[in-house]
Formats: structure tokens, C-alpha cells, sequence
């Protein structure tokens, strides 16, 4: 069995290939030419039924992953199938399961029989949460227990992985000569952190890192390397450990390419606004064009309750500085388990931000959307207003309920609408078509 990174090489368009073609508007020799170079990826695990795949990379639209998943204290699978509904409902091109409570396989498998977007997952976390029941403690499970997990995950279809291979011992050891205001922030990460210092041993996903690209490669998974040594506050952003992992992650990318394993790598995480750009850049140059996966990022840390707008303001720059995949951020962040309204808040407000990066990257079809707004509100054409926005509920609440008037304009001007006082006394004269 060929992967889509094999086929791309050897110049076959495969379905998925077609497919991703179609929906973004470009040729099928663009997938194929960014496929082969790595610099896009499909994810589309064999065994995930009913997938409707996506493509993530340079030149395509980019893409917004929603997280959903239960905790040791809240969730079960009737509230996460819901967040899941709502992700595609409202537009995400990726759904991720970090499931930490409950029956987690079969929520997993649930969410990945029900959902047409990629699913992916961080296995590390099952494995640390089955080594408490099976052994006391995380930090006593064997690296056969990882590869089990990540194993079984394969198995069930997940399209594409979290595996924080870049924390290693010497990236553990730049982060204590380093300091942090806020240390380690992911959960992954700090497992398997806290399993190497335990063990005095070598993280297994870097040094046994090919058989992990032996699993990938036969079920055609996009590995996702993750930022285990991420900055969890502005304090913290750009620092040696967040760069000697990138370091770390970019030899893992060619090695990932020369196994015919498709390879995304992921990025920050929180950053003041001017330094989002340049880690963009970094990362491009560092991993060889590899597809950037970004949480947020939060340009501020004082937005708690609010993050799910700081989060966007950071991946509007990240996607215009050439980010291409942004994982959401909700309400909730650092706060609680967000529940149904939190997921929809924060997939709209990333999808704004991944659509402004587009604009300014030149998306095939992105400005377009913007100028037939701009046509329907000189024409005040409220229905196509609301078709033509993120959230067609929300604009007709707001204009015909909220807000209603007798007239042509909203209730916000009425009488003394300027663009219906020139289009009265003006006419066509200023339209530029």
C-alpha cells in the first residue's frame, strides 16, 4: 500500500487528491506537486468510512480544527457527539478527540464513525491513563504501552496524530537551564516530561521514532509532531526549549518524508503579537515547508473568558504569515471543559481568523466571498447577507428580531443610512460595476 505522499511521487492523483482539487478550486497537478513536495497533506486514514478528506498545506484554504473530548471530571459521548455536530455544522475542517474521561476507545470510535471531518487524537494520553489503572502511575508505563495506544488509535481510523517526539532529554535539559514562568502547559508533553526525568530514559517517539513511522505508514496516518515544550504564557514565548524542539522536529520531518509518512508540525501556543510572524517563518524555514499547525496563537493572557477572540486576533497573523492549519480556542480556555455554545463560539471566530489570513495569501475564491458581501449590503440585500456569513442564525436574529425596522436600512442608521442617501441622490454614479 502506497501513501498519498507515495502516490503524489510517483504522480498518481488518487480520489482523495481529486476530491481536495475540487473543493478548493485548484488543479489536481497543484495537490499533486504540494503532496510530493510535503508541503500539503491529506489526512485519510484507510479504515475512517464515509470521510470526506481535506487537504492542508501551502496555497489551500486554511484549515481550523476543533478539539472536543471529555474529562476525568465532565463529558460523556452524548455531549461530545454534540460538539462534534457542531463542529461540522458550523464549518471546521478537523475534528480532534482528546478524550481523557469515560470509556475513552469508545468514545473515540464513536466520534470517528459518525464524523466525515479527519479525526485525530493524542495517544500518549490514553497510554498514561491506562498505566494509573494498570500500574499506580503514568510515569510506569513501558514505551510498548505508548506504541500500543498510538497503535489502537491507528486501528480505529484516526487520520492524523499528536506525537510529542521533540521532547528529548537534551530539549528537557535546555528547558531547566532556561526557566519559565509557566514550565510545561501540554498535557502530552508533561507526561511524557515527567516519565523521562522518572526513568532517567530517552522519550521511545524520538529515539524509537521508525517504528512510529512503520504504524503511520501502513495506515496512511498524518503524523502531527507536536510542541510538547510549547510557551504557555508571553513570558515565556520564542525561548530556547520552544526552539532547540523546532530544531528537533524539523530532522524528524525529513525523516518522516523519506518514509513516505505525510508530516505536519505543530506551533505555539501563546505569543505577543509581533513575534507571531517570525515564528511562522521559523518553523517554514526549520521543517522545510512542512504544514504549520498552530493553537490560537493567544497574543495576550489576560483574555480568560475571552480567548476565544484573542486566539483569532493571533491566528488571523499566523494564517497570513503562512500558518496553514489553526486549532480553535473557545470561551472557556484555562477556565472549564467547554460544552456545545463554547464550541461554536470558537470554531466562528477561527474561521474568521483563517479567512483573513486567506485574503492576504491569496486563496483562490477567498476575496471573492468578501466582494459579493460587499455587493449584497449595497443592495441591501439582508438574505443574502446572512447566507454569505459564518452564522446565518445569528445575522437574521440580529437584524429581523433584535433589531427589526420598517425600512430599507438597519435599525442602526435607518432614515439616515449613508448608502441609501447616496444611492438616492447619486444613483449609480459611485458603483464601480
Amino acid at each position: 500500500m502506497m501513501t498519498q505522499l507515495e502516490l503524489a511521487r510517483k504522480g498518481i492523483i488518487s480520489s482523495q487528491m481529486k476530491e481536495v482539487a475540487r473543493m478548493e478550486g485548484r488543479e489536481e497537478a497543484f495537490i499533486l506537486k504540494g503532496l510530493a513536495a510535503g508541503e500539503i497533506v491529506l489526512p485519510a486514514n484507510l479504515r475512517h468510512t464515509g470521510l470526506v478528506p481535506r487537504g492542508i498545506g501551502k496555497g489551500l484554504r486554511t484549515k481550523v480544527n476543533v478539539n472536543i473530548g471529555t474529562s476525568p471530571d465532565f463529558g460523556d459521548l452524548d455531549s461530545e457527539m454534540e460538539k462534534m455536530r457542531i463542529a461540522v455544522d458550523y464549518g471546521a475542517d478537523a475534528v480532534m478527540d482528546l478524550s481523557t474521561g469515560g470509556d475513552i476507545s469508545s468514545i473515540r470510535q464513536a466520534i470517528i464513525d459518525a464524523c466525515p471531518l479527519p479525526v485525530g487524537t493524542v495517544p500518549i494520553y490514553q497510554a498514561g491513563i491506562d498505566a494509573v489503572d494498570k500500574y499506580g502511575a503514568i510515569v510506569d508505563m513501558t514505551a510498548d504501552d505508548m506504541f500500543a495506544a498510538i497503535e489502537d488509535h491507528a486501528r480505529d481510523g484516526v487520520d492524523f496524530m499528536t506525537v510529542h517526539c521533540g521532547v528529548t532529554q537534551a530539549s528537557i535539559a535546555r528547558l531547566k537551564q532556561q526557566r519559565r514562568v509557566t514550565g510545561i502547559v501540554s498535557r502530552g508533553g508533561a507526561f511524557l516530561a515527567g516519565w523521562m526525568l522518572h526513568r532517567n530514559e530517552e522519550n521511545p517517539l524520538f529515539c524509537r521514532y521508525d517504528r512510529l513511522l512503520e504504524i503511520a505508514h501502513e495506515y496512511d496516518i498524518v503524523l502531527s509532531l507536536g510542541d510538547g515544550l510549547r510557551p504557555g504564557s508571553l513570558e515565556d514565548a520564542t525561548d530556547r526549549a520552544q526552539v532547540e524542539e523546532l530544531i528537533i522536529l524539523g530532522e524528524l520531518v525529513e525523516r518522516a518524508r523519506e518514509a513516505g509518512v505525510q508530516v505536519i508540525v505543530e506551533g505555539p501556543g501563546h505569543l505577543p503579537l509581533d513575534q507571531v510572524a517570525c515564528n511562522v517563518q521559523l518553523e517554514k524555514s526549520v521543517c522545510r515547508g512542512a504544514p504549520f499547525y498552530v493553537l490560537g496563537p493567544l497574543v495576550t493572557d489576560i483574555g480568560a473568558g475571552y480567548d476565544h477572540i484573542t486566539g483569532a486576533i493571533g491566528g488571523a497573523v499566523a494564517a497570513a504569515a503562512g500558518a496553514d492549519f489553526l486549532c480553535y480556542v473557545t470561551p472557556t480556555e484555562h477556565l472549564s471543559l467547554p460544552d456545545a455554545e463554547d464550541v461554536k463560539e470558537g470554531v466562528i471566530a477561527s474561521r474568521i481568523a483563517a479567512h483573513a489570513g486567506d485574503i492576504v495569501k491569496g486563496v483562490s475564491g477567498a476575496r471573492e466571498l468578501d466582494k459579493n458581501m460587499a455587493r449584497a449590503r449595497r443592495k441591501f440585500d439582508w438574505a443574502t447577507q446572512a447566507d454569505l456569513s459564518l452564522n446565518p442564525e445569528r445575522v437574521r436574529r440580529f437584524h429581523d428580531v433584535k433589531h427589526s425596522t420598517s425600512g430599507r436600512a438597519c435599525s442602526m442608521c435607518g432614515k439616515y443610512c449613508a448608502m441609501a442617501m447616496v444611492e438616492e441622490y447619486l444613483g449609480d454614479a459611485l458603483n464601480r460595476e
